[in-house]
């Protein structure tokens, strides 16, 4: 398990049901998604409410989330089920500005009560808060939407998916690794289901309905002559999708070292048989010469390197020092971005933000502060031009309106500055992946994600993969092993060289990204067709130094 997997889970308590052993009963979310009955029905009356009661005390501004949050977490080892847990958590989060000073609190006594109460305490916080405030908060401003919907375009509620079907997928799945070769493999399905009302003093009154699915696995193969083994975890993207991303619809299969369907949805079954001979296949594939390769990226191993080297670091908050948990600040400071020359990338790198796409982690139709999601460009052309910027923050940068990426991961957490999508424009020009090995002599096709390590400026980093194969003469040749490289942020985006089109174009994402302290988490996106960067520096790590 991964940090910040680690963290999303450990975080399930309060306000939670859970049912840790297979077998036991789990609980019935029912039509709507819900155990804890509302208490009432209408929700703009308890906003209205909590609104009211802050102006009462002082408020100059107030927003109000009222938010049920479902999750749902299966894992299995070989085709047997581990553990079962479903968890709900609902209360309603209320955020103030009293003498220029924000304060925030929480409550999941959601009444006209307990929301007049968590009112109050928010504006004597603030109170108390402003105190010690130096600079007054500069809220951009932001229009009254009245009463708007959005919800993720699902076919098919996961929820309402019953227990023992989730689980039979799991037991498939174990048994094609099983049957291609695995020793063993661990499987899980993440279900998120976030039901949000938002209202604010502004006059918007919001009802969304927020969907997140996430298979994974990882198959081992052991070597039992030797005792080596190697692992290869799914290549699957987490979505912002129902329980249809799993139906392994026919069509869009690509040839290549991976042999993976590429089209919408995803075949957990197929993955789960092709990752065993991978992982056969990994143990007797040729051990990495280091030196400088020219690399072939494929989008389910470069969304990684892009959330690292460019997600983080143009996180407004980071540039100024504010933030610094999960981890550090950033290189790319605001006297950069103001000379309007400082080179990010190559003239073919464009890096652009985006909550609105579809299908995508980050997608919503208005954030946790009712701003309306969009897309913005962060590199454009090679050259650094934006940040990421939320309502408090955008005057920073002169501008007057929120870039819309504000989000809180539970109604007991204040909502602040979230990474959105954050993702390469595919080339311009028709470019397929065959076509890109075809130009390359001596260069290595890297597949899926592996470990990594970046410094705390968001500068000098190290990534390693899931699949690597030789390329030789513009052919892919061996499959290899032990293979990392190394660059920094600059350098390596500098030394892109070409992008395949948009028909190469796919997402891939983060399901716990961790920021802040206490630690929140966020689910991202970041898409990009298969890219090429030249002469990166590559290791071997299995040699020791």
């Amino acid at each position: 398990m991964e940090r910040r997997e680690f963290v999303r889970l450990a975080g399930m308590g309060a306000g939670a049901v859970v049912v840790p052993v297979w077998g036991q009963q789990v609980p019935d979310f029912g039509a709507e998604g819900a155990i804890t009955p509302i208490p009432t029905a209408d929700k703009k009356l308890l906003a209205d409410i909590a609104l009211e009661t802050a102006q009462a005390h002082g408020a100059s501004y107030a927003d109000v989330r009222i938010a049920r949050y479902l999750n749902q977490f299966i894992s299995a080892r070989d085709t047997k089920i581990q553990n079962v847990t479903s968890t709900e958590s609902f209360g309603a989060g209320i955020r103030v500005i009293v003498n220029g000073t924000w304060g925030f609190a929480g409550t999941n006594d959601v009444t006209p009560e307990g929301v007049s109460r968590a009112a109050t305490e928010a504006a004597a916080i603030a109170r108390a808060n402003s105190r010690f405030q130096t600079e007054p908060v500069q809220l951009a401003p932001q229009a009254g939407l009245g009463q708007v919907a959005w919800r993720t375009p699902i076919e098919i509620n996961a929820f309402e998916v019953p227990i023992s079907e989730k689980a039979e997928l799991l037991a498939a799945a174990s048994e094609a690794a099983l049957a291609h070769g695995a020793s063993f493999i661990n499987s899980r399905l993440f279900l998120v289901n976030e039901q949000k009302y938002f209202a604010s003093t502004d006059g918007s009154y919001i009802d969304q309905d927020i969907h997140r699915t996430w298979p994974s696995f990882t198959v081992t193969a052991v070597d039992k002559a030797s005792g080596e083994f190697k692992t290869r975890a799914a290549l699957s993207a987490p979505v912002g999708m129902g329980y249809e991303y799993l139906s392994g619809r026919a069509g869009g299969k690509v040839d290549g070292p991976t042999t993976m369907l590429y089209d919408r949805y995803y075949d957990m079954v197929e993955d789960a048989g092709l990752a065993a001979e991978q992982a056969r296949s990994t143990i007797a594939a040729k051990s990495v010469e280091p030196g400088r390769y020219t690399l072939v990226l494929e989008p389910s191993h470069l969304f990684l390197t892009i959330h690292e080297s460019v997600g983080h670091p143009l996180e407004l908050d980071r540039v100024l020092g504010y933030e610094a948990n999960y981890a550090g600040t950033s290189f790319a400071t605001i006297d950069k971005w103001r000379s309007k020359s400082f080179k990010y990338g190559s003239e073919l790198v464009t890096l652009f933000a985006d909550k609105t796409q579809k299908d995508s982690l980050g997608a919503v139709g208005w954030d946790d502060e009712g701003v309306p999601t969009k897309r913005w460009d962060l590199v454009k052309d090679g050259i650094l031009v934006n940040y990421q910027a939320i309502r408090d923050q955008v005057h920073i940068l002169g501008e007057e309106a929120s870039h819309g990426c504000c989000y809180a991961d539970s109604w007991s957490s204040v909502q602040f500055q979230r990474m959105p999508n954050v993702s390469l424009e595919p080339g311009r020009d028709p470019l397929s992946v065959d076509e890109m090995i075809a130009g390359v002599d001596k260069g290595i096709y890297i597949v899926g994600r592996g470990s990594y390590s970046i410094d705390q400026q968001r500068y000098n980093f190290q990534f390693g993969g899931q699949l690597f194969y030789e390329i030789e003469n513009g052919q892919i040749t061996n499959q290899l092993r032990d293979v990392a490289y190394q660059s920094n942020t600059q350098e390596f985006w500098n030394s892109c060289s070409a992008i395949c089109d948009e028909r190469d174009y796919r997402l891939n994402g983060s399901f716990f990204d961790g920021k802040g302290q206490p630690p929140q988490v966020s689910s991202v996106s970041h898409g990009s067709a298969t890219t090429r960067f030249d002469g990166v520096n590559v290791i071997n790590t299995a040699r020791k130094i």
